[in-house]
């Protein structure tokens, strides 16, 4: 989304020039997709696809911003998105629609564009039906990076929609306001990849991404907090039978608070660019 990748130059200015990152290699064939099929292509409404990843058999974790209109606002509704597992020239390994899911209140669409709205930025969808494939295996969620880690990101862009594409290395520069920032190679559409990193000898959910940015001259990218949040999406999603729910950012000692939304209609205001 146009509006959600603004530049945050005034933010990291002051950022250290991390070593080049690998390039990015597309996932063209079976053969190079191997292990990365939970990572898919999420369609969202006919206007849009982010992309996003299989955290257990039903729940996919992307960007809260993949959810919104970026014209009007308004929230899609849970059924016009369908997530395409593995999505690699015009197939998918599994197709399931989007049942319900939720966000975290403290991410504020219509907010200012810094990061805190960009480590707030997390969605959790549930499926219609879990994937039970055996080369389907959901992603187990690692600890925060450090800055200096090195971490990979899985994903589909407005240019290379048709396949993801891999970047195996590049560098955690810092941390500002909850949010990692990093010198990964995003575009329209990777909103919601997953940021990987090597823990207990697999890849492992790290953060999400949120946003590109700029450093000075230098091109960045900015990936959200998962931490206590994606356990409190968790426990609002399984105490919720509605179509939309949305969780309160909990306070201490406060249980997460399951507010239901109307459905309304998809927009049919078309994006400038595919994918947010």
């Amino acid at each position: 989304m146009i509006r959600l990748f603004a530049a945050f130059m005034a933010f990291f200015a002051a950022m250290p020039v991390a070593a080049d990152p690998s390039e990015l290699r597309a996932l063209m064939t079976a053969n190079d997709s191997k292990g990365w099929e939970a990572v898919g292509r999420l369609n969202i409404a006919g206007e849009a696809f982010c992309s996003g990843a299989l955290i257990s058999e039903t729940l996919v974790l992307t960007a809260a911003h993949c959810v919104y209109n970026a014209d009007t606002g308004e929230r899609y509704p849970a059924n016009s998105i369908e997530f395409l597992a593995g999505w690699r020239n015009g197939r998918a390994v599994a197709y399931r629609s989007v049942r319900r899911y939720v966000v975290n209140e403290a991410y504020d669409f219509a907010g200012e564009d810094n990061t805190r709205r960009v480590a707030n930025d997390i969605a959790l969808l549930e499926l219609d039906q879990p994937i039970q494939k055996t080369n389907v295996a959901p992603f187990a969620v690692g600890d925060w990076p450090r800055k200096g880690d090195e971490v990979g990101v899985v994903s589909y862009a407005f240019d290379r929609a048709e396949a993801p594409s891999i970047q195996e290395t590049c560098k955690v520069l810092g941390r500002q306001g909850g949010s990692l920032v990093m010198n990964c190679d995003v575009d329209h559409g990777s909103s919601g990849a997953p940021i990987f990193m090597i823990q207990w000898n697999r890849p492992v959910v790290v953060s999400v991404v949120s946003a590109k940015a700029t450093a000075g001259r230098l091109p960045v990218s900015l990936g959200t907090s998962l931490g206590d949040t994606l356990d409190t999406l968790k426990v609002a999603l399984a105490n919720s039978d509605g179509i939309f729910v949305h969780v309160a950012a909990p306070t201490e000692g406060a249980a997460p608070v399951v507010v239901r939304r109307d459905t309304g209609a998809a927009s049919t205001a078309k994006f400038l660019r595919p994918g947010g």
